[in-house]
């Protein structure tokens, strides 16, 4: 074999072998269950967050938050995925439900078919979930930046 098929051969098997690696980590565009919204989940230094980045109807504020000067907030950039740390097999920490104002402790886990199963529990005994695919930014959504969205939720 010639030195550039070699060469060839060598960067498809790095490609080959690092592609599940990085397909395995929650990183990345999210669209949920119900289709009505999706997620851009970002690395902030170790800490995984996640914020609306595109909505199906648009104009969405947080009616609901329990804090009375949040609730005119877009719910559009908004962090629903909070302070996340890796564990063992996925990313714990909190997750916010704009649907009905509270937060939950939860976590999100990659499934073996790809997709994103999301979980909040009460109590760490009544838990529910659902799973998300994975999908591309959408025209309209949010433009912000992994760096910018990290830099926003400093303050957060």
């Amino acid at each position: 074999m010639t030195s550039s098929k070699l060469a060839l051969l060598g960067s498809l098997a790095v490609l080959l072998l690092t592609y599940p690696a990085a397909a395995a980590e929650p990183f990345g565009e999210w669209l949920v269950a119900g289709k009505t919204a999706r997620i851009r989940v970002v690395d902030c230094v170790d800490t995984l967050w996640g914020v609306v980045s595109w909505e199906k109807d648009r104009g969405g504020v947080d009616e609901k938050n329990p804090d009375a000067a949040k609730r005119a907030r877009p719910t559009l950039g908004m962090p629903i995925m909070l302070r996340m740390r890796k564990v063992k097999d996925g990313w714990d920490g909190s997750i916010y439900n704009s649907s009905n104002g509270k937060t939950y402790t939860g976590g999100v886990r990659m499934n073996k078919n790809g997709s994103l199963h999301i979980f909040g529990c009460v109590l760490m005994v009544l838990c529910g979930g659902e799973d998300w695919t994975r999908t591309e930014p959408a025209e309209g959504g949010l433009e912000a930046t992994a760096d910018a969205i990290c830099e926003a939720l400093r303050e957060f």
